[in-house]
């Protein structure tokens, strides 16, 4: 068959999806990829199977941007794109090409797959756009074959507004791999412990609530260390640079930027923050949780299903500085080897639920279906 996918960000797509790509291509499937073009796409370029690679589609558009008249091009472009190149199935990722592609398959009579990655802020705070965005999700959902969701939050809030109520099904997210992300030996606590956030530098990433919560813990407690990884979004950039760049200059915060090689960082870490204001679910965390380290997650959908509470990690109360540092409190007044125990239950608990296989065998399931 021929299998076309739409998604937003090349990068995400090889990070978290490129196994489900491989897997089609050892199976004999032509793959095609429609993405926005940038500095990740020869990532996609290089990857193969027996010398078969993908064909990669640039298709401009607005990652974040709310013009009609950049979503209506990139619904002509979609529509070009199933004009031009026939596919049987159509997986989609992500707002955008969910809502224009599912629109321009259920025209076409393409069978298409959606994943709702997660609802983000346009969608959870009720206002004209939110109320514009789920009809437009009610309409371009209702054909598709299946609408997967990475956590029963989003499927029960979509359903409760007629959006994939009977045909949605529930995947562990994008699922880890296992191999890639080899459980690694806790450091040792001689010097310091260090605490971790791979996190977009945005608001709904709970960048505020780290910074302050590694300032007032770095006054109140010596022999912590905080780290950052993640890029800035170019509108928030403004905002955030000059506060980070001051902490780093007090040597409060180290601030790695935007890496690829995220695992080794976190393998010389000692727990692993996710102050998220809400995720579809959090790679961050299953990524964390497969290295073996322990986790301190905001108490939302997305993210308190990758680990046992109290067992792996703490939530804490979102959009909360004070909820984040009581919780650093708690985990510090640990023992050395009770934070080890909590990475390695952590580590048992993504082999068992979710090991990226299972999500690959859902979408076969549902693209031979």
């Amino acid at each position: 068959m021929k299998i076309l996918i739409l998604t937003n960000y090349a990068n995400g797509l090889y990070l978290f999806r490129k196994e489900l790509l491989l897997a089609l291509m050892e199976e004999g499937h032509d793959v095609i990829v429609s993405v926005p073009p940038d500095e990740n796409v020869d990532k996609l370029r290089n990857l193969s199977y027996n010398g078969k690679k993908e064909e990669i589609i640039e298709t401009p558009f607005e990652r974040r941007g709310n013009n009609p008249f950049g979503d209506f091009r990139l619904f002509m472009a979609y529509m070009r794109i199933l004009r031009t190149f026939k596919p049987d199935r159509v997986l989609t990722y992500t707002i955008k090409p969910n809502i224009y592609g599912g629109l321009a398959c259920s025209i076409k009579g393409v069978p298409y797959i959606c994943n709702i990655t997660g609802l983000g802020t346009a969608i959870e705070n009720s206002s004209l756009l939110s109320h514009a965005l789920l009809r437009l999700y009610r309409i371009s959902m209702k054909k598709a074959v299946c609408v997967f969701f990475q956590n029963k939050g989003n499927r029960d809030f979509m359903n409760r507004h007629h959006i994939a109520e009977k045909n949605s099904r529930l995947l562990p997210g994008s699922g880890v791999n296992l191999t890639e992300h080899p459980f690694e030996d806790y450091p040792p606590e001689d010097k310091h412990i260090r605490f971790l956030a791979v996190i977009r530098i945005m608001k709904d990433k709970g960048i505020d609530e780290y910074l302050e919560a590694a300032r007032i813990m770095s006054e109140k407690r010596r022999g912590l260390r905080f780290y950052l990884v993640g890029e800035y979004e170019e509108e928030t950039r403004a905002a955030y640079e000059p506060q980070i760049e001051a902490l780093q200059d007090k040597k409060i915060i180290k601030y790695l930027g935007h890496i690829d090689n995220v695992s080794e960082v976190m393998a010389k870490s000692h727990i692993i923050v996710h102050p998220s204001y809400h995720e579809g679910l959090s790679n961050v965390l299953l990524e964390a949780a497969a290295c073996g380290r322990p986790v301190l997650a905001s108490d939302v959908n997305g993210c308190i299903e990758t680990f046992a509470e109290g067992e792996s990690g703490f939530a804490f109360e979102a959009k909360s500085t004070d909820a984040l540092v009581n919780a650093m409190e708690r985990i510090l007044a640990l023992t050395t080897s009770q934070r080890r125990s909590m990475g390695i239950a952590g580590r048992a608990w993504v082999e068992e639920n979710f090991d990226r296989n299972i999500v690959i065998k859902a979408y076969k399931d549902e693209i031979y279906r």
